[in-house]
């Protein structure tokens, strides 16, 4: 952990970043060994992914941004600043939400601007999408120790802890992007790349996260609020809708349990880390 602590931020961030990316690939990898995904587990995983980006968006990021403020005795109150950060992230969703095509696993339709894109590209747009606020939230995360916030090792498990929880929601994510293309009649290799593609994004955002509060200090509590709001939004548009999408009641309540467990193992490892 000492040559880890030793490094720069950005390049902290970068690893990390690759972490979660390579838990992506890895999810994308079970393209290698199934051809179908059971919707009640599929469900399952997206419940899960929620319940990590919840516990983490307050946990990881609201909360230290919160007590970052109040640390500095800023004129302007915590709540606001937060607030501010927080609206801006999902606002910025919106917009990329409506201008770039995509389209959600399971639904008919595509969003965003009209384009020609094959079907399975729309869906590889759509999870590319929202992975760059996780990528973000990692790079903040990081981008903080640099400044001092808190003792070192608790800014720095707590960056790890959420590094370890996004990677974690990676996994199975990789795979609901790779197994349902293959599905679509494509080969497991390009479905295996195009899945651990839509996780390349993060350590592109990581680094770009990083560098943004290490040389603008002031906008770091605005940063892990704006992470926090855009991994929210990515919740409640997408992966929430598409957990409830069954005509079965039974798999409906396995997203809800999935949700659950996600949220409890992200917060014991933001409480026990952080």
């Amino acid at each position: 952990m000492e040559w880890f602590s030793g490094l720069d931020s950005w390049l902290q961030a970068l690893l990390a970043a690759l972490f979660t990316w390579g838990m992506t690939a890895l999810g994308a990898a079970m393209v290698f060994f199934f051809k179908k995904i059971n919707k009640g587990f599929l469900n399952l995983m997206l419940g899960f992914a929620s319940g990590v980006m919840i516990a983490a968006s307050f946990w990881s990021l609201l909360q230290p941004a919160i007590n970052m403020v109040d640390d500095n005795n800023s004129k302007v109150p915590s709540w606001l600043i937060v607030s501010i950060g927080f609206a801006l992230g999902g606002l910025v969703l919106f917009i990329a939400d409506k201008v770039v095509p995509h389209i959600h696993r399971g639904a008919k339709e595509a969003e965003g601007r009209p384009s020609k894109l094959k079907r399975n590209i729309l869906l590889v747009f759509s999870i590319t999408l929202h992975n760059i606020p996780e990528g973000l939230a990692v790079g903040v995360a990081f981008g903080a120790i640099a400044h001092g916030t808190g003792s070192d090792s608790a800014a720095l498990y707590g960056a790890l802890s959420l590094a370890i929880g996004m990677g974690i929601q990676n996994f199975p994510e990789g795979a609901a992007v790779s197994i349902p293309l293959r599905q679509e009649g494509m080969s497991r290799s390009k479905s295996f790349f195009y899945g651990q593609l839509s996780g390349i994004v993060e350590p592109i955002a990581a680094v770009l996260g990083v560098l943004l509060v290490t040389y603008v200090k002031d906008l770091l509590p605005y940063a892990l609020a704006f992470a926090a709001g855009a991994m929210i939004y990515v919740v409640a548009d997408e992966l929430i809708p598409e957990a409830k999408q069954t005509e079965n009641s039974k798999q409906e309540h396995l997203s809800i349990l999935g949700l659950m467990i996600g949220f409890i193992i992200m917060m014991i490892l933001d409480v026990s880390l952080g």
